[in-house]
């Protein structure tokens, strides 16, 4: 009997974050705080000036000769292989010959302290050939100039279906991009070791991932190489692939000079060098009928992948296989374009693509709402998929079956609980008395696949020690990035073992201890090392529950570990008391455990199979108010149900459903990239990038978890809690759109308010409905 199955638990209990007094009391360690070595240098990145252009000749010598400066670096004293693209080789960690961004990094600068590395690395002087500087994702489509190859998705006829709908819209659209903001920047310490060795301290989300970049630059061994992170002051997936271009720089300067060097950004150099989510243009085409069911669908999506692949194939890959949202997809046809502009090369953010495929069919249903002049949850609920157990509607266009749909018990809850037809009505007369105030509502829901689409990397190795006091050590591949893996891996070990939550610790994510790991991404770190670190202690568990069998002379299979006691009916033994006696008789304490998602699979040249284990659902519900003279609006309330299945950490899982909620909200409102004609991002700090600040949340916020059991095999059969809570701000951005709206109520024409909706662009919308009454 294992200790899930007695009344007594470590998991579904809201404990405190593993670090949350550390972070008040600012104990807790970043890569910056860790104690510098007598001897430590300072680096510095020398970006370009100019979009794109032919490097004919750099001039270093007044950055050489410059206060402080111990030696500069270029491309061509990489060892190795100067490359730190994640897929493709195509994004060097140093240009070369050319370079194709404003802010791409073409030296280092290696000085005896920090400001003195970045005052010179401003004195370079570049000779350069200009070249043509493409800004703009549909001209580059429109020249046909991709990253990657154009993808395809059809089912059925989309063609046909449009052709015979009984209603038929189209358009245009488009969604910016998003600088993910960690409060920590991007950072690097490399420390040179014996026998050409070398200890990399990096904030990162895949330390596996910047081993290997840092061996393949020096040319030595993976064995040689350890990347070590703590913690990380934020990621949101910024610190997937491209920590390793400042990992890369540093252990190129350490090697070479055989001297500790830290690599630390500013964060203007950060957001000038580092990619952003992807920006997405659209154009869509739908069919429809008089109840505003979907017949068909033909969506065209160009993504600003940048100059470089990077992950952007992945992003355009999880957007079309999330275009359907919480919808049923009957015949489609969806192209993506991955356009290269000469922009920095966009990543991975919170979300990867989902949002951005999500999203715009979302429009679409509001766009079908007002065409036929019904309430949008009416029209979304006509499209839901189906329930598990009744009809056929719950194929994706991808292929997977939807067997764990919750959506509509999930949204009727939300919508009693909210009340959203009453303050429907209520909100309905205060606009018909507002000329200029206009308050707006919307109830928008999501679907969400977890794991990643590439079926190699669900995978995870953890490593369990017991120590004689009873105490346990965990390590896994997961990454702490502020969103509590490492409290939840320490309460599945806790709960495994049958002892409290403060008898286990988890050590820094170390590549010396678990090899090969994937990245902390795709919302599936608890899942995959959760998974993982229960293998691991599960293994201890029967050691010494056999062991117990022995001492007592009853049957193993009886055994009970629970509140810090293993017992075997009434044969009754201190965990820590056995462990001891366990260790004189020579039984091993300590286990590596390994977890593999099952029944994955997944055709990335047809775009078909079944790429997740389960989906995560929620829904919300937010209202605002608009003036429609200024622009200006305030979120009066949100309601947000979440699907966490039975979740781990339900304090935990809150906290994220709230961040995630502000930081989508950020993305479709405030936060706006800008850059000027020659390429410049001019939105490059906290004084320009508008991210959302305590008074944007509002003043009502009511977040709830919609506790059921996740069907699917996952830890303890929680569902992930990462990125998918970011698409309840999908009702932020309709609830604006819906205030809009109700300057012209019974015009049946498509608010054109594009995200983010700054107040610009609601006046923008404002003056397209209704000139006379926004003037």
């Amino acid at each position: 009997m294992t200790s899930s199955e007695i009344n007594w638990a470590e998991v579904g209990v809201s404990h405190p974050h593993e670090s949350a007094r550390l972070h008040v009391c600012g104990q807790a360690s970043y890569t910056d705080d860790i104690p510098e070595l007598h001897g430590t240098l300072h680096a510095a990145l020398g970006l370009s000036p100019y979009a794109h252009a032919r490097l004919l000749e750099l001039n270093l010598e007044a950055v050489r000769a410059a206060p402080g400066v111990v030696a500069v670096f270029t491309a061509t004293d990489f060892p190795g292989d100067n490359q730190c693209g994640p897929i493709l080789k195509d994004d060097p960690i140093l240009a070369k010959d050319v370079v194709e961004y404003l802010g791409q990094p073409v030296f280092v600068v290696v000085a005896n302290s920090h400001e003195q590395a970045r005052r010179a690395a401003r004195l370079a002087q570049f000779n350069v050939e200009v070249l043509p500087v493409v800004l703009d994702p549909r001209a580059a489509h429109a020249a046909g100039s991709y990253v990657l190859p154009p993808m395809a998705l059809q089912r059925g006829d989309a063609e046909q279906a449009l052709m015979q709908a009984k209603h038929r819209i189209q358009g245009q659209w488009q969604v910016g991009g998003q600088e993910q903001f960690y409060l920590e920047g991007q950072i690097a310490y490399a420390i040179p070791k014996e026998a050409q060795g070398m200890h990399v301290y990096c904030s990162t989300q895949h330390p596996s991932e910047m081993q290997h970049v840092v061996a393949h630059a020096l040319h030595i061994p993976s064995h040689s190489v350890q990347v070590e992170c703590r913690r990380m002051g934020g990621g949101f997936g910024g610190k997937e692939s491209q920590s390793a271009l400042w990992a890369g720089a540093a252990a190129l300067s350490a090697w070479l000079l055989q001297r500790p060097v830290k690599l630390r950004a500013d964060r203007d150099d950060d957001m000038l060098v580092t990619g952003k989510r992807h920006e997405f243009h659209y154009d869509y085409e739908a069919g429809f009928d008089d109840n505003g069911r979907l017949t068909g669908i033909s969506v065209s999506m160009i993504s600003r992948a940048g100059f470089s692949a990077d992950l952007s194939g992945p992003v355009a890959t999880r957007a079309v296989c999330h275009l359907d949202n919480a919808y049923y997809l009957s015949d489609v046809d969806i192209r993506a374009m991955c356009a290269k502009t000469n922009t920095q090369s966009n990543t991975a953010f919170r979300g990867f693509g989902g949002p951005q495929g999500a999203i715009l069919i979302e429009y679409i249903m509001d766009d079908i709402a007002r065409y036929l002049g019904k309430d949008a949850l009416e029209v979304r609920r006509q499209n839901f998929y189906d329930r598990p157990d009744s009809g056929e509607r719950n194929i994706t266009h991808y292929g997977q079956t939807v067997a764990d749909n919750v959506i509509h018990e999930l949204v009727a809850e939300l919508e009693l609980s909210s009340e959203y037809q009453q303050r429907r009505r209520l909100i309905a007369a205060f606009n018909a008395s507002s000329p200029i105030l206009k308050k707006g509502l919307a109830l928008t829901p999501h679907k969400f696949g977890i794991a990643f689409n590439v079926t190699h990397l669900n995978q995870a190795g953890a490593l369990v020690h017991v120590y004689l006091d009873g105490s346990v050590l965990v390590n896994h591949g997961g990454t702490e990035m502020g969103q509590g893996v490492n409290t939840k891996v320490a309460q599945v070990v806790a709960h495994e073992l049958g002892i409290p939550l403060a008898q286990v610790r988890v050590s820094a994510t170390d590549t010396t201890k678990i090899a090969n790991t994937s990245a902390t991404a795709a919302s599936t770190g608890a899942d995959l090392n959760g998974k993982a670190a229960q293998h691991a202690a599960s293994q201890i568990r029967e050691r010494l529950a056999a062991f117990a069998a022995g001492l007592s002379g009853l049957s193993a299979e009886h055994a009970q570990f629970a509140a810090g006691q293993v017992t075997i009916d009434h044969w009754r033994m201190a965990f820590s008391d056995l462990v001891q006696k366990a260790y004189l008789a020579r039984v091993q304490l300590w286990s590596d455990g390994f977890y593999a998602t099952p029944g994955l699979h997944w055709d990335g040249k047809a775009m078909k199979g079944s790429p997740f284990q389960y989906f995560a659902y929620g829904a919300a519900v937010s209202e605002v108010l608009v003036d429609t003279l200024t622009g200006e609006w305030k979120l009066l309330r949100a309601d947000a149900l979440y699907d966490a299945g039975h979740s781990l950490n339900p304090a935990l899982d809150i906290g994220q459903v709230e961040g995630a909620f502000i930081q989508g909200m950020g993305w479709l409102t405030s936060e706006e990239l800008v850059w000027n004609a020659q390429g410049k991002l001019t939105t490059h700090a906290p004084s320009t990038y508008k991210i959302p600040a305590i008074s944007d949340c509002p003043e009502d916020f009511r977040i709830k978890l919609f506790n059921q059991a996740n069907p699917a095999d996952s830890i303890h059969r929680s569902k992930a809690v990462g990125e998918p809570p970011l698409l309840l701000a999908f009702s932020v951005f309709f609830a604006l759109r819906d205030a809009i709206a109700s300057l012209n109520p019974d015009a049946k024409i498509s608010i054109p308010l594009t995200a983010p909706a700054t107040p610009e662009a609601i006046l923008r919308a404002a003056q397209a409905i209704n000139p006379q009454k926004s003037s």
